[in-house]
């Protein structure tokens, strides 16, 4: 008895150690992972999906060439819009390889556009179910970049393709979600100029935020390198909704040079109206140039069979 006794205390205390050395061991890998120099373990749906051998292989620390053949098979899913397969492949990609930013802009890319499109012509499905399976692909595209970004939260390519995606009229506009994700981006620290120009016409949007859009315009316009056709346009719109004590042709020549200048740029951007920019002044600034330039009624920009903006001017004599 005194030795079963023994053996039981025994057993007792290697089980405690190793209880102890276990959980020392998952707090030391959870620490790794946290500080970026440990991946975390693929999860058991991922391992089921990718089968015995890839799992093993990805298991045994070569993940990145997987997800590289498995890049591989969704651009053939891709020819052949197999979306489902193609949302299934790039899951897995991501989990065996989630701080490559390439695999979350192409599975956004073709989930909330290629797949999206796509679903949107297919005859073959009645008008409800196209309608759905559409925006269950822009979804699914947003959830691919917003998980990247849990990630990678210093990345600030994938904020502004959220921004972008989140800003695009032809797919599920959110403004206020849009106008967080650029500044996000900006706020990196790493991105380039034009993101905070995007952050701006994203927040020239919003109604209630146009004050503060009009402030950020007119820091921007400081800066040569920002003076870009979108920003003056956007700029002339902010400015005489703030009812500026500019009359139009004045505003028009202080931010374009030219009244001549200006005319082509607010043509454009008056036929940028899906975009939901500020319109505010820029018909009344465009009869007033047309009366300036000698430009004849047929070819007004306001005309639904007029030229381009770029043409209206008579040729040179």
């Amino acid at each position: 008895m005194k030795n079963i006794a023994k053996g039981i205390v025994v057993l007792g205390m290697l089980a405690a150690t190793g209880a102890a050395s276990m959980s020392w061991e998952q707090r030391f890998a959870g620490e790794l992972r946290t500080a970026g120099l440990l991946k975390r373990p693929l999860g058991l749906g991922a391992r089921e999906k990718l089968g015995q051998t890839s799992s093993a292989v990805a298991l045994g620390g070569l993940r990145t060439l997987v997800a590289t053949f498995l890049n591989l098979r969704a651009y053939d899913y891709f020819e052949t819009r197999k979306w489902h397969d193609l949302a299934e492949t790039y899951d897995i990609i991501v989990e065996l390889a989630p701080n490559t930013r390439y695999y979350r802009e192409n599975g956004s890319w073709h989930l909330a556009y290629n797949a999206a499109a796509d679903y949107q012509q297919d005859s073959r499905l009645p008008a409800l179910r196209r309608r759905e399976a559409w925006k269950e692909a822009i979804i699914r595209g947003r959830e691919f970049l917003e998980a990247g970004i849990r990630n990678n939260p210093d990345d600030w390519h994938l904020w502004a393709d959220l921004g972008h995606l989140l800003e695009d009229p032809q797919k599920i506009p959110d403004h206020a979600a849009a106008t967080e994700a650029f500044r996000s981006a900006w706020e990196t620290g790493k991105a380039p100029l034009f993101v905070r120009r995007f952050y701006f016409y994203s927040l020239a949007r919003i109604t209630g935020r146009q004050s503060e859009a009009l402030a950020l315009g007119r820091e921007l316009f400081r800066d040569p390198h920002n003076r870009l056709p979108t920003l003056l346009a956007v700029l002339f719109a902010l400015e005489t909704r703030a009812g500026t004590a500019e009359p139009p042709l004045d505003l028009a020549r202080r931010l374009f040079g030219d009244k001549k200048a200006a005319y082509p740029v607010m043509s454009l951007y008056w036929h940028r109206n899906a975009e939901q920019l500020p319109m505010d002044g820029v018909a009344d600034l465009l009869r007033q140039l047309e009366a300036r330039l000698g430009i004849p009624a047929a070819r007004s920009v306001f005309t639904s069979h007029g030229p381009t903006p770029l043409d209206a001017f008579p040729p040179p004599r």
